[in-house]
Formats: C-alpha cells, structure tokens, sequence
C-alpha cells in the first residue's frame, strides 16, 4: 500500500467520522416543531366510582357523594324518601380527565385518568360509572366508564398502617369513547406553519434550508418560532408532504447559554454554553449557637426573698474559615462545575455564589430562579 494510498483511507475514515457525528446531533423536524393546529384538546367530567371495598367517601363529610348517589339512582327511577340518610362505604366522588388526540373521529376509544376528590382511603377496585367529558366549550365529547386500575397497595390495623404508591388516583386504558369530533385544520389554504418548540432564529434558519433542500422554494422563515410551508392542497398529497418533511433532520442551533436554579430544592442545572471569566469567590458559613441552662435563685432563710427561676444564656458565633477562591475561566461545562466544585459550596450556598457572580457580570449566562 503506497503512502498516497494511506492517506486516503486516511481521509475516508475522517469523512465517516465526521459524517456520524452529524448524524449523531441531527434531529428530525417532528420533534423539534410541530403542526400549528394539530394539537391535544383537555376533557374533564365528573362521576362516582363504585364496587370499593370499605374505602369510599365518608358520606357524612362529603355531601357530594350522597346527593350524586341520589341523582343517579333516580334517573334509573329509584326514588328515595325524603330525608333519606345514606351511610355509604363503597362509593367515591371523582373527577375524570382525558385528552382528546387531534384527528380522533367518533367511536375511538382513550385513555382516562379517575383522581378522587372526596375523603376516600383507596378507589382500588372500583368500577367508574357512565360519565360525559366536557370540553372548554361545555359539550360532550366523550362517554367515560369501566374498571380502575390502581397500582398500588395498602392494609391498616392495630394502629398502623402501610401504603405502597397513592391508592387515590387510577386509571382505565381505552375507558372512555368518542362520541363528538373536533375539526382540525392543517393549514389555511395552501400553506402549513411549523411552530418550533423553542424560540431559535438559527433553528428556524437551519429548517427552512432544510425543506428548501428537499422542496425547493417551498419554506420561509416568519419569525424566530414559525416556519412557514406551501404544502399541496389535495388533502392526500398534503398528508404525503407533511410525512416526509416531518422525516427531514437538521441539526439545531446551539441554545443560549442557561442557568436553571430551584430555590425551594437547591437543585442547579446548567447547559454546555455556560462559561465563567476569571474571578475570585469567597465562601464561608456563619453558624450561630444560642445555648441556655435554667437554674433556681433561692433566698437566704428569713430574707423575705422569693424563690425564683433564672436562665442563664450563652451565645457563641463561629464562622468556618473561607478563604479567597480564584476561579479560572472555562469554555466547558467540565470546567465551570469543576471550579464551582472548589469553592465546597452545597446547593444553596451555590444559589447565592451564582447570582453574585451573575451581577459581576463573571457568568457569561442567563440566570433563571423557579
């Protein structure tokens, strides 16, 4: 093998390598945007769940629950006296959601989700009865109703008491059926707009020249989130364009570097275009202890004193030797964790180091505290 002959192969195992990295960041455009108008639609309903085993509503807390057993059981025309009171064990006040996927046309069966609004220990068991889902609108679009399935498990006695998952919430796969549609417009007349999931104008940028490669002079950027795309008007070449430009991969825009900061848990994520410029960090804890012994002053005999009880308090401040930390800039995000590392600061400690180094002007990111 001659050396030109080498360095080819050479060359060629380069180009591969390359070539898979590529592949390795890119991604397909239906999971970077989606269909403006193709979307999920919220249902709820209300309804009672039956069949538990002792561990329903205590009805005498839960009005609801009564007066829906009461109403129920006329419509099946059973009339109860009047000033009935009803001790039930086995019968629990819910309320059911599902989600309406776009496209589902009537007789489609979905998922629901049964949570328990009442005092129930455990609707394990139980079987939902009929219940209409509702959308924003007020109208029914689907009939909910079979048995609960809730993972989970729990047993009580003597006083104590053990329960595995939550035994409140369940749900019934394919438990409720369509029974009214909800149009879903892809497009206005010949255009389709993709709708990013995130704001980029240089994604946006990257998917238009992706589709143009494809479908020439057919996509155009409206703004940082929107694409917009002349698609076929006959509603089969429509479905056909819109799989493959779904198909098409691209690899996104690098994202704005971002700190995310959870101040109730202390939790600090950060992505890999967070850098540092060269600054210096002091960390120390001030801890204060307050710590108090009672005694008893007791008089001297025919003083005329009176016996008293008095608290004698000490207070001692100590504050762990912090010295000055000189943290070097990092590019990484291995090196920004590492330096923030070596000022041995726990998570909420790390809060504070952050937003003081962010008003430097020493973290080159953006600061977000939920």
């Amino acid at each position: 093998m001659t050396r030109v002959q080498r360095v080819l192969i050479l060359l060629m195992w380069l180009l591969a390598g390359l070539m898979i990295a590529d592949a390795a960041r890119a991604e397909r455009i239906k999971d970077l945007a989606s269909i403006a108008g193709v979307r999920n639609n919220q249902l709820v309903g209300y309804g009672i769940v039956v069949g538990l085993d002792g561990s329903g509503d205590q009805t005498t807390q839960t009005p609801f629950t009564v007066q829906s057993i009461i109403n129920m059981l006329s419509g099946m025309g059973v009339n109860l006296p009047p000033g009935t009171s009803l001790q039930l064990k086995n019968v629990a006040a819910v309320m059911v959601t599902a989600n309406l996927p776009p496209f589902a046309r009537s007789g489609q069966q979905i998922d629901v989700t049964v949570s328990s609004i009442g005092n129930a220990k455990s609707i394990k068991g139980g079987t939902l009865i009929l219940t209409p889902l509702k959308g924003a609108d007020s109208q029914v679009y689907a009939m909910a109703q079979g048995n609960v399935v809730v993972v989970g498990a729990g047993a009580s006695g003597g006083g104590s008491k053990v329960t595995v998952n939550h035994l409140a919430v369940g749900r019934i796969a394919s438990g409720a059926t369509v029974e009214r549609e909800v149009p879903t417009a892809v497009g206005q007349g010949e255009y389709v707009h993709f709708e990013l999931n995130a704001t980029d104008f240089g994604t946006a940028q990257k998917m238009v020249e992706a589709i143009n490669r494809a479908e020439p002079g057919t996509a155009v950027a409206v703004d940082g989130r929107r694409v917009r795309v002349r698609a076929p008007v006959d509603a089969n070449e429509r479905v056909a364009f819109l799989g493959r430009v779904s198909e098409l991969e691209l690899a996104p825009a690098q994202a704005g570097a971002r700190v995310i900061v959870n101040a109730r848990t202390g939790s600090v994520v950060m992505n890999q275009t967070v850098t540092l410029e060269n600054c210096a960090v002091a960390h120390g804890n001030l801890s204060v202890s307050v710590t108090a012994d009672n005694t008893v002053s007791q008089p001297g005999a025919l003083s005329g004193g009176q016996t008293a009880a008095v608290t004698n308090a000490q207070i001692d401040i100590k504050q762990e030797s912090g010295g000055l930390v000189n943290l070097r800039a990092g590019a990484k995000l291995a090196d920004v964790v590492k330096a923030l590392n070596a000022v041995g600061a726990n998570p909420q400690d790390l809060i504070a180091i952050l937003q003081a180094m962010k008003i430097s002007g020493a973290l080159r990111a953006e600061l977000e505290i939920i």
